[in-house]
């Protein structure tokens, strides 16, 4: 009996431990695949901008993004849910930033770990991020952050121009950091095919039939008026048009005495909203000024949604090219709506109909009377 007994305990033990062992297989955390006998990868090895190799958390859920356009790519990347801590920069809903604008709500309830180029190592520590997404080219303070922090810190270019190698560099580290190459090949194959639209309709058009445009009130370290120019001035640049910046030898953005526009007296003229409250005041200081210019006199003059806001905002910068295009070659972009493109290409970047919000604002595409209100 005492035999039979003990049997009937020892059968009783193996059976618990047997669920026991089936409940806990069954609570496995998904990523952990069953019977395979083979658990997932805990990490991987990133390379990032400068080649550092960098161990990342296979899944990457908790991020922090340091300096110029980290952020504005990680919200292109679809990611900005991943974001757990921000910048003070962007505890101020922007319209010149549409990333920080359409993000806003989520944005401003974050902690702040910093400022633009400089982040506080303490709060960095307290928000323990799964990784630190660092924009700009500067290894030593990267990997400084991260033996001291113990976080991976991962460098990505950023971009200040239109579809250069940085952007696509950026998203390329961005989509295996966030593990959505899916994303990252959709916005690279997108911007190739805005490249070649824009490319193919213009590259053939001969200079002597490029009309000579002037770009006055863009923004560079502050707003500037009408003396505010650019010389490389992307939405110009991608079209392949005549930006009389460029016979400067400049290479950015600068200051332009204003009697050298009239000497050069040009077809075309856009100005930045950003700069716009500056040209009205010295408009009305120098009506005579402007009256002389033949693009003013013959109205036309037209305006460029402010992409410059915390370095360049590429969706705006693209749509702006597209607007400048149709005003300058109207015959090759005359099966072109700028305002249809503009909210295709918003929605591609950031999921949202974000020129209808500008255009609710006063920010639009539309010939500029100077001295308007």
């Amino acid at each position: 009996m005492k035999k039979q007994r003990l049997l009937s305990a020892m059968i009783l033990v193996v059976t618990v431990a047997a669920g026991l062992v089936g409940c806990a297989a069954a609570a496995k955390p998904a990523g952990k695949p069953l019977g395979s006998g083979k658990a997932a990868p805990e990490s991987k090895i990133i390379e990032d901008a400068l080649g550092r190799q960098v161990e990342i958390p296979a899944l990457v859920d908790r991020v922090v993004c340091l300096n110029v356009g980290a952020l504005r790519y990680t919200c292109y990347m679809q990611a900005q849910d991943r974001v757990i801590a921000v910048e003070d920069c962007e505890k101020e809903q922007v319209l010149s930033r549409p990333y920080n604008y359409v993000n806003f709500d989520y944005f401003k309830d974050l902690p702040v770990i910093g400022t633009n180029g400089n982040h506080y190592t303490e709060e960095l520590i307290a928000v323990n991020p799964d990784v630190i997404i660092m924009s700009n080219y500067d290894s030593n303070d990267a990997q400084k952050l991260q033996d001291i922090s113990g976080i991976p810190v991962v460098l990505v270019p950023g971009s200040d121009a239109l579809m250069d190698q940085d952007a696509y560099e950026t998203l390329r580290i961005m989509g295996e950091v966030y593990g959505n190459e899916e994303r990252a090949q959709e916005l690279i194959q997108y911007m190739d095919q805005i490249k070649k639209d824009l490319n193919t309709r213009t590259a053939d058009v001969p200079e002597e039939k490029k009309p000579s445009v002037y770009v006055g009130g863009v923004s560079f370290k502050g707003f500037h008026g009408f003396e505010g120019t650019e010389a490389g001035y992307g939405p110009l640049q991608v079209i392949n048009a005549r930006n009389l910046a460029d016979e400067t030898g400049q290479t950015a953005a600068f200051s332009i005495d204003l009697e050298q526009v009239m000497a050069w007296d040009p077809d075309v003229i856009f100005v930045d909203f950003n700069g716009m409250p500056l040209i009205r005041e010295d408009y009305a200081k120098h009506a005579d000024f402007y009256k002389q210019l033949r693009a003013v006199k013959e109205g036309r003059v037209y305006s460029q949604i402010s992409f410059r806001s915390n370095a360049a905002n590429l969706e705006t910068a693209l749509a702006d090219a597209y607007y400048a295009a149709v005003i300058l070659y109207p015959e090759q972009f005359s099966d072109v709506d700028p305002e249809a493109k503009a909210t295709e290409i918003f929605k591609m970047f950031l999921g949202n109909d974000f020129y209808a919000t500008l255009k609710e604002n006063g920010y639009e595409f539309r010939k500029i009377q100077m001295g308007e209100e």
